[in-house]
């Protein structure tokens, strides 16, 4: 095979796993489909089970198994007049591989916010500011401007003219 040739075949297996995770992560974004896979993940169940939970139509379901579905979610399988679903992990693991890329980042940065913070706590403790001045009422005042009293009027205003 030519290395051109073996480029190409790369290339379409990574847009071919970037397709699997969209759908995956689109179909994980559902809390209705979530709340599908996680009874699911008890044992697999009948459609009319499954949809009883949830509160809605029986047609308004199946749109939420067809999208599991096609994300390679589930699978559906038809014993007699019951159709029967269960949980197809996999996809679900590649998204988990693809996650814990991020993980190692992710923990780092999280590792280094904690050292800034733990930094800075002790920065405060050597660091001891001069109280704030007293403000109108006798207490701190919690604003480091100064502020001056408001002007008084010179006089009441005068009488109005009646009609």
């Amino acid at each position: 095979m030519t290395a051109p040739m073996v480029g190409f075949i790369l290339n379409l297996m990574v847009k071919c796993d970037d397709d699997v995770l969209d759908q995956v992560f689109a179909a994980l974004s559902d809390p209705t489909r979530r709340q599908v896979l996680e009874a699911l993940g008890e044992g697999s169940q009948s459609v009319s089970t499954l949809a009883q939970s949830h509160g809605m139509s029986l047609p308004g379901f199946m749109k939420h198994l067809r999208v599991l579905e096609s994300a390679g979610l589930i699978a559906r399988l038809k014993e007699g007049r019951v159709v029967r679903c269960t949980l197809a992990a996999e996809p679900m693991q590649e998204a988990a591989m693809w996650l814990s890329r991020y993980e190692k980042f992710w923990g780092e940065r999280l590792d280094a916010l904690g050292r800034y913070l733990y930094h800075q706590q002790e920065l405060k403790k050597t660091w001891h500011p001069t109280p704030p001045a007293a403000g109108l009422n006798g207490q701190p005042s919690s604003s480091s401007v100064s502020t001056t009293p408001p002007r008084k009027l010179s006089s009441r205003p005068g009488p109005t003219r009646k009609r």
